[in-house]
């Protein structure tokens, strides 16, 4: 990835509360699933916040319901201080799987966002080229995603979600479909295009080493139904490199994480 971008090219980072959200979804044979219990949370402007915890235990419900693409059962969301009730402008979303369109363009995949919104193409056409080169795909935006390899494509989710130039970037488990060379430097360019970029970032993981390495604080949710048990600010200098795990900050905070883990019965002790 090339060089940060200046700081006159960073985004304001929006402002995140959760309150008291529960979520309750109704199954077919008429029960009820509770997926959150009581979650509460407050996210300052510009911060990289990083949730891991096992399968199933609400992570994405989550982030679904501060996407606004899902209704909170009880409580509510705000972003900067505005309550959440449907799909929000400054949100931008990044899924485990790329979701390009297969018959679009990079470029044009970059762009689907805007021409949702409705927003003029030429005005977002040189972002999305910076973009582009600031992922190293200069080049490649009349390219198809079938000509890409896993990487690449996630990239360009990526470029996808930051073109509209949202305060709040939500990331879903980003990297997980990824082998694993290409996922440690995909970890490594979201850290650089953060400090670039400077916005609000709320991201699901099931990894600990990767959620220890990319935030600010990582949050540690419980098995269903989904609270939090663990609030941990993450003092490491930055930008982190991949010789910050042999660190004994680091070290100390993966096995507290892998602590609560062990305690709820989620990994075994070794």
């Amino acid at each position: 990835m090339r060089d940060p971008a200046p700081a006159t090219a960073r985004l304001h980072g929006v402002s995140v509360a959760i309150e008291n959200v529960t979520k309750i979804y109704e199954l077919r044979d008429g029960s009820d699933l509770l997926a959150l219990d009581r979650v509460d949370l407050a996210i300052a402007p510009g911060a990289f916040v990083a949730i891991v915890g096992p399968s199933g235990c609400g992570k994405s419900t989550l982030l679904s319901l501060v996407a606004g693409l899902a209704p909170v059962s009880t409580g509510k969301i705000l972003i900067d201080g505005e309550e959440v009730k449907r799909p929000h402008e400054k949100v931008g979303v990044v899924f485990q799987t790329d979701l390009l369109l297969y018959w679009r363009t990079v470029m044009d995949n970059i762009m689907l966002p805007v021409e949702i919104k409705g927003w003029r193409r030429q005005d977002y056409l040189p972002k999305a080229e910076r973009l582009l080169e600031q992922v190293g795909l200069a080049g490649f935006a009349g390219k198809y995603p079938s000509e890409l390899s896993g990487g690449m494509r996630q990239r360009v989710a990526i470029c996808r979600a930051l073109v509209q130039e949202p305060g709040l970037l939500l990331m879903d488990e980003p990297f997980g479909a990824l082998d694993a060379l290409t996922r440690e430097q995909m970890i490594a360019d979201l850290q650089a295009m953060w400090l670039s970029v400077g916005n609000t970032v709320l991201f699901i993981t099931h990894s600990i080493e990767e959620a220890v390495f990319l935030a600010d604080r990582v949050l540690v949710m419980s098995p269903r139904p989904g609270r939090i048990d663990l609030d941990r600010t993450i003092d490491i200098e930055r930008p982190r490199s991949w010789r910050s795990r042999t660190d004994v900050t680091f070290i100390e905070y993966m096995s507290e994480i892998r602590g609560i883990f062990e305690a709820r019965g989620v990994l075994t002790k070794e």
